[in-house]
């Protein structure tokens, strides 16, 4: 279960899917951030046109928001094919995927996002498609079941997960590449920044844009969003041109805290630190104490607050740490008297 964060959701929403069709760059030399995957992704496509064949399969795997979606348009683009796009959750029956495949044309680009939910008959038929470009539609019930081999043309699959180890081992080694998409950088979030700028038309300083990069959690599709929210305030509290100010205002407007921790990650780390000393707590015990599902906190807050090493998850449970601690300007347990910490 995953809930709704608003500035700092790494998920898109409905309007971000609007806006980040504009948003998105066309070409792999525009894609930047990643230059390990452009490099081997490039590398891939160049050769694939020089043969004049389809690209291998490629399977993408990372957090959400760092530019899965955009590099199978990419893909597409690269070698001027179409791009059909579908999810794992939409195919439930080998039907549904049988009907998709025995659709696409020579040399097309299949995108599947969220490919491990996709199901297990769909999951087997994928199986063959990627290897000999074939399905086999199974026609009756029972005894009299009979299957019948459709050829279908060559294609490319791009698939994405957030969760690649729930993928079974046969379907990982169907793809030619797989690529791990990592978190950015703030410098290679400025250069987005100011992209999106100049897209939305919106005048942005360059500390300014260096401020939205900082609090964007390393992810493109929430620094778009945190530009967005910037530019509204920018229009109805200032003359739409965005400086530092106007962005850190905003900013803390919508709860957005100099290193990108949102109102749900601070309740959380404050609730360990001060209610519970530190921990170890219980994820459960947690989730009460700040209002929200188990769920929320360890998929949605948790993994943020891992990352920056504000907390840390043992078999005991949660613990916070003299970073945590810090963070809300505290002095971890028993500090003040010069003893040693929990943690050391």
């Amino acid at each position: 279960m995953v809930t709704e964060r608003g500035a700092v959701d790494p998920y898109a929403s409905a309007d971000d899917t609007a806006v980040e069709a504009a948003l998105r760059p066309g070409h792999l030399a525009d894609f930047e951030g990643q230059p390990r995957v452009s490099a081997q992704l490039g590398l891939v496509l160049a050769a694939a046109r020089q043969r004049g064949t389809t690209p291998d399969h490629v399977l993408l795997s990372g957090p959400p928001g760092l530019g899965k979606t955009t590099l199978a348009m990419i893909i597409a683009a690269e070698m001027g094919v179409p791009l059909r796009i579908s999810s794992g959750p939409a195919i439930q029956h080998a039907g549904d995927l049988a009907a998709i495949l025995s659709g696409l044309v020579e040399g097309e680009v299949f995108f599947l996002d969220e490919i491990h939910r996709m199901s297990k008959p769909a999951e087997e038929m994928l199986y063959l498609a990627m290897e000999d470009y074939r399905v086999d539609v199974v026609v009756g019930k029972g005894p009299g079941a009979t299957a019948i081999p459709i050829e279908i043309p060559q294609f490319t699959l791009v698939g994405a997960t957030t969760r690649a180890g729930l993928l079974p081992g046969p379907l990982r080694d169907r793809f030619g590449m797989t690529a791990q998409l990592e978190y950015y950088a703030p410098e290679a979030l400025e250069h987005i920044v100011q992209r999106s700028s100049r897209v939305l038309d919106v005048p942005v300083e360059v500390d300014a844009g260096a401020e939205i990069a900082r609090r964007s959690r390393g992810t493109p599709r929430i620094a778009n969003r945190l530009l967005r929210r910037v530019r509204d305030y920018a229009q109805v509290h200032g003359d739409g041109i965005v400086d530092r100010r106007i962005a850190r205002a905003a900013l803390d407007l919508y709860e957005v805290d100099e290193l990108g921790l949102d109102r749900l990650d601070r309740g959380v780390l404050d609730a360990l630190c001060r209610r519970f000393n530190g921990g170890p707590v219980g994820l459960s015990t947690l989730a009460i104490a700040v209002g929200e599902e188990p769920d929320t906190v360890e998929e949605v807050a948790e993994p943020f607050l891992v990352r920056l090493g504000f907390i840390m998850r043992t078999p005991r449970g949660r613990v916070a740490t003299r970073a945590g601690f810090a963070h809300l300007g505290l002095s971890g347990p028993g500090e003040e008297n010069g003893a040693p910490a929990l943690w050391d």
